[in-house]
């Protein structure tokens, strides 16, 4: 009937297709990976809220609805989750903080939750961030640290390291991440599940990310055509959100077998000016092979912009300091201390530095937006660096002080706001997975989508069967 024992692992195409059938019941999907949850979760520390009670009762009404021949939409009675930054109606939301107020139960849905429940998908809980999603690993005062499944004592990767780790030991087929410097490639890239982050506005986001126009929404899966899916009911206008997208109707599965033939893809390993650790750096060499082997003009070009840390830098930072700007001493005494201190270097921007960065960024668009006239597509690894040790925020012995030094493949198309995604394309000797990075024109999703199943369907991912304790 299936191709894996464990009902929880299927995905969610599979689990589609059983449903029709009246092989497989929402019921049993949703007990298999609630008992996931309950097996795995306090190894790895995926989920800040688990609603058993709901997820159960909204799997019957989907069983009922699947028996009749009648489901409500796309996604009916697939088991999903929501990373703790996005609105829940009936839920707190607790963004990782112990300054937000657990009794406070949200009364509206997110514009991606409510399209998640419009089109019938069970949703099992809410996956952990670190503080505001500030950082790109996943710990924070209140749920503490979040494992990576394939060696707990590392990083999971963040802001999305709850939802990654989730999909990964078959936690829910569907996650829903965040991503505003990399926070859903990051931890992707990390714990070797496929994450995508859409074109700026394709998933209408409400209220805005308190880092402004550099935060995007997107799916988050262990296939490809999972998070295609995903995106066709997360995408579409809401008037809640100013910078939304006009519904196009676009099918993001469609085009997903139609291969990288003829394609011109740009290949840069390390975009000019990142240092790349060499077990990163072969493996993703390695894979860009791949796409030549599947018929695809790869070339070694850089896309010729300087490291814009310092442009993200003033978004992020002021960003910060603007989260802050209504905390009480009190708050802000519980809040991470190093979200505490990028706040208080944000306050020292100036209005005209701060508009000088702006400025900036509409140049690295632009300049982005000339590359792609001529290139189909860019790949980079990405991230510089494979899983170190979970609590830290950069790894030990090096001379980084924040997380962005060794995100430097993601950074930029949050600037830019292009679709950009990270398929896992291999492991290091120590058994941790390492991220392909492809990047798309603005708008061009479904070219991104396409580029990562191409590859997908020649290197299937590979995801663990437990956590594993070093």
């Amino acid at each position: 009937m299936t191709s894996t024992n464990n009902l929880a692992m299927l995905s969610a195409t599979q689990m589609l297709t059983l449903f029709a059938t009246k092989e497989l019941s929402p019921v049993e999907v949703t007990r298999a990976c609630l008992d996931q949850i309950s097996k795995f979760d306090s190894e790895v520390n995926a989920f800040s809220l688990v609603d058993e009670e709901g997820a159960l009762a909204s799997a019957v009404r989907s069983e009922e609805r699947w028996q009749c021949g009648e489901p409500c939409g796309m996604l009916d009675g697939v088991p999903t989750t929501i990373k703790d930054l996005l609105i829940t109606k009936g839920w707190p939301t607790m963004r990782g903080s112990k300054t937000t107020d657990p009794n406070m139960a949200c009364d509206e849905d997110a514009p991606a939750v409510e399209r998640l429940k419009e089109h019938g998908a069970v949703l099992l809980g809410k996956t952990t961030t670190p503080e505001f999603g500030w950082k790109g690993v996943t710990d924070n005062p209140l749920t503490g640290i979040t494992r990576n499944p394939w060696n707990t004592n590392l990083t999971s990767g963040g802001s999305s390291g709850g939802a990654a780790v989730a999909a990964a030991l078959g936690m829910g087929a569907l996650h829903i991440g965040t991503d505003g410097g990399g926070s859903i490639r990051i931890p992707a890239a990390f714990t070797g599940i496929f994450g995508h982050k859409p074109s700026f506005g394709r998933v209408p986001a409400y209220p805005l990310s308190p880092f402004g126009t550099v935060s995007h929404a997107g799916p988050m899966s262990r296939t490809v055509a999972d998070s295609a899916l995903m995106l066709n009911v997360l995408s579409g206008f809401d008037a809640r959100d100013w910078f939304s997208l006009p519904y196009e109707g676009h099918d993001f599965t469609t085009s997903l077998d139609w291969g990288v033939e003829g394609l011109r893809i740009a290949y840069s390993a390390d975009l000019g000016y990142a240092d790349v650790d060499e077990d990163v750096a072969q493996c993703v060499d390695q894979a860009v092979q791949v796409f030549r082997d599947m018929g695809a003009s790869v070339e070694e070009v850089d896309p010729g912009f300087a490291n814009p840390y310092e442009i993200f830098e003033a978004h992020w930072y002021a960003g910060a300091a603007n989260l802050l700007r209504d905390f009480s001493p009190e708050k802000r005494a519980m809040i991470d201390p190093g979200l505490a201190a990028i706040a208080e270097q944000g306050e020292a921007y100036s209005l005209l530095e701060y508009m000088a960065a702006v400025n900036s960024r509409g140049a690295l668009g632009q300049h982005m937006k000339l590359f792609h006239e001529e290139w189909d597509l860019l790949i980079t690894p990405s991230l510089s660096i494979t899983a170190f040790e979970a609590g830290k925020e950069v790894p030990d012995g090096s001379d980084q002080t924040r997380w962005m030094e060794w995100t430097p493949f993601s950074i930029p198309f949050n600037l830019t706001q292009q679709p950009a995604c990270s398929v896992p394309c291999g492991f290091n000797d120590d058994g941790l997975p390492i991220g392909l990075h492809i990047v798309g024109p603005m708008h061009e999703d479904a070219l991104v989508l396409r580029a990562a199943a191409a590859f997908e369907n020649v290197k299937p991912f590979k995801m663990p069967e437990r956590p594993i304790s070093a």
